[in-house]
């Protein structure tokens, strides 16, 4: 009874999809390209002003070199192979790598939107279906209660979330995701205070 309250509930909670109004959509640069498909589509579909592609170091270089060795820089990529136009896109590469990735993500843009005098009430992330709850979390976390965070899960083509147990690859994402989490939700203190830093006047207005 316990297991099949789990299966039928937790692949709803972690993939939640909660979007706000703003003109601002920010992608995760790791993410496969049936996530940038969906994120361009978002974008076509409503109206955004501007991409930014976030991430940090990519995995197997040993940390930061340069920022085109970033998820930030490959997200723009996937991206542009997707149909997007480079003029709507803004790379925001962290140099951060470790296991607060999706933190340190989120503030390298919240630095981002400041050192450029942009003001932002809010943001929609894009991300791939169980990492949603967890991004949502650890961005609103990095960004303080001055903006609102939305969050729009990419659902993966390769399962059917509803049987995601019949699949490793959904067993995977739903099981890592899940303990993922936990752990971002109750035992994450990031070392940096999370309180947003003022911003100056804005260069362009944003939701």
């Amino acid at each position: 009874m316990a297991f099949s309250v789990f299966s039928f509930r937790v692949y709803p909670f972690l993939a939640v999809t909660h979007r706000v109004d703003t003109n601002v959509l920010v992608v995760e640069g790791w993410i496969h390209r049936y996530a940038a498909r969906t994120a361009v589509e978002e974008f076509n579909a409503s109206a955004y002003l501007r991409v930014f592609s976030t991430g940090g170091p990519v995995n197997g270089i040993g940390g930061y070199i340069n920022d085109q060795n970033t998820s930030a820089s490959v997200g723009v990529d996937v991206l542009r192979q997707s149909g997007l136009s480079s003029e709507f896109i803004q790379m925001v590469p962290s140099h951060i790598n470790g296991r607060d990735r999706t933190y340190s993500s989120a503030v390298a843009l919240r630095r981002w939107f400041r050192d450029h005098n942009v003001r932002v009430k809010s943001i929609n992330v894009v991300t791939e279906n169980t990492h949603a709850r967890r991004t949502r979390f650890l961005f609103q976390k990095a960004f303080g209660d001055s903006i609102t965070v939305g969050i729009i899960a990419a659902r993966n083509p390769d399962y059917d979330p509803k049987y995601w147990w019949r699949c490793s690859e959904g067993v995977r994402d739903v099981i890592d995701e899940s303990v993922a989490y936990i752990y971002a939700k109750f035992f994450f203190y990031p070392a940096e205070a999370s309180d947003l830093e003022k911003t100056g006047g804005p260069s362009q207005a944003t939701r």
